[in-house]
């Protein structure tokens, strides 16, 4: 399961979910495109969400779980979030006072235009966008397919 090996405090504040990412957002940096590791092979695809949310370590590890099963761990997956940031749960019929409660998982805030996951597609485009069309079943939130194309990859070139 993902989460930090240490953290400067353990208890956080719940903080905001308002506006749009300002980091890691592909489509809004660049018309279109957006960051790959590798831009110089094929094509690349990510998951893009279009509400704000926290998303917890389970449903981030579910969908890398589709993606690593539907390409059959052929093509090389990227996952752009890390839930950093705990949350914390008090016993049920406790009375008011005595702190807040214990840490109980961790959670990463995800803001509409930010990349979840990216595929270095490894030939097959259609089973790409399946995989990543799955993957966005398991999160809470609506998300989006977006696509970047390098302008001396095989496939821009070949339906030229």
């Amino acid at each position: 399961m993902l989460q930090p090996k240490r953290t400067k405090f353990r208890k956080v504040h719940r903080g905001r979910l308002k506006g749009q990412a300002r980091r890691e957002s592909g489509v809004r940096r660049a018309k279109g495109s957006f960051r790959f590791w590798d831009r110089g092979k094929n094509f690349g695809l990510g998951l893009q969400p279009l509400e704000p949310c926290w998303l917890t370590a389970q449903q981030i590890e579910a969908g890398r779980r589709v993606l690593s099963r539907t390409t059959k761990r052929g093509g090389q997956i990227l996952i752009r979030i890390f839930p950093d940031k705990s949350v914390t749960y008090r016993p049920p019929e406790t009375r008011m006072g005595s702190g807040k409660g214990a840490p109980e998982k961790w959670v990463a805030v995800i803001k509409p235009g930010q990349v979840l996951y990216e595929i270095k597609a490894f030939s097959n485009f259609e089973l790409t966008k399946k995989a990543l069309k799955n993957a966005g079943y398991k999160l809470p939130i609506k998300t989006q397919i977006i696509y970047a194309y390098d302008s001396t990859s095989k496939l821009s070139s070949s339906s030229g």
